[in-house]
């Protein structure tokens, strides 16, 4: 199992070295987007609006935008000294609850953590404190340059972080629309909703639900490719260096062809110029003469 992160979980004098890894995996059936006329996958650019071309990774910066159009930009060497303040921390147990204190809505993603060399020892005695006490350990921890507080409990025979929303973070459910007052409710109604919740009532078993909605997916997906009903994207086009140079000629003759008529009449201005230069030292001793 991959190892996102490396660190020190710690509770008193105890300090466990752990690893993490993600629980969890997201298993969407990612659709791509071709060109419906070529089939040919469509390609997302990152262009600057303002000088309309492509923007290369080393030409981009990190900034805040603290106002429309207004933006505080963040070095990266700014940003990586945040981050190490963070990470050199261990990941210090700030308190014990109960489980049940925290509401699920704070609930983000799920980590295991795993024993890191020398920590088996400290790493059971946490789990084995958690399991008979029945409590969970809430921490902060820095995961992927976000300080994220976090609940640490037992899975089973694994330590698990789940990672929880700050309380900003969770927005406020007053202002939730349209949501009803309280009402007179019918007593038969209430009653026979209870009835058929009591009815529906089981022991929670993860494995009876599925996700039908990707299982048919992948279904016609297998379907399509057992009937060849498939597509190859083509190739791009390798520019023609003969074409190139045709197009480059023929624009060059095309801008020669627009110019020449003023390139034209600025030699017959400058010939007629030049005439007038001469034939004056002839008028003036015509007019000595006369």
């Amino acid at each position: 199992m991959h190892t996102m992160w490396k660190g020190t979980i710690s509770f008193g004098l105890v300090n466990i070295p752990v690893k993490l890894h993600a629980a969890t995996e997201n298993k969407d059936v990612k659709l791509r987007q071709l060109h419906k006329e070529c089939q040919s996958p469509i390609k997302y650019e990152r262009v600057c609006p303002v000088c309309e071309k492509e923007v290369k990774n080393d030409e981009i910066v990190k900034a805040y935008e603290y106002a429309k159009n207004k933006f505080v930009i963040l070095d990266e060497e700014e940003l990586e000294e945040l981050k190490k303040e963070e990470t050199d921390r261990s990941v210090e147990i700030m308190d014990f609850v109960q489980l049940e204190e925290i509401d699920p809505i704070y609930f983000e993603r799920s980590y295991y953590l795993s024993p890191n060399e020398g920590g088996s020892k400290a790493y059971t005695l946490l789990r084995k404190a958690l399991k008979d006490t029945g409590k969970i350990g809430v921490a902060k921890m820095m995961i992927r340059s976000k300080e994220q507080l976090a609940a640490i409990r037992v899975y089973e025979n694994t330590l698990v972080v789940e990672t929880i929303h700050y309380p900003d973070e969770v927005r406020d459910v007053q202002d939730v629309p349209n949501v009803p007052e309280e009402a007179e409710t019918a007593k038969k109604e209430l009653d026979t909703a209870k009835m058929l919740i009591e009815q529906l009532t089981t022991t929670f078993d993860p494995e009876k639900y599925k996700d039908e909605y990707r299982t048919a997916l992948l279904d016609l997906i297998e379907e399509k490719k057992n009937k060849d009903q498939t597509t190859t994207a083509k190739d791009k086009p390798v520019p023609d260096n003969v074409t190139n140079l045709m197009d480059a000629l023929q624009a060059s003759l095309d801008r020669a062809k627009k110019d020449k008529p003023s390139a034209k009449k600025k030699a017959t201005t400058g010939k007629k110029t030049a005439a007038s230069k001469k034939t004056t030292p002839a008028k003036k001793k015509a007019r000595k003469n006369a």
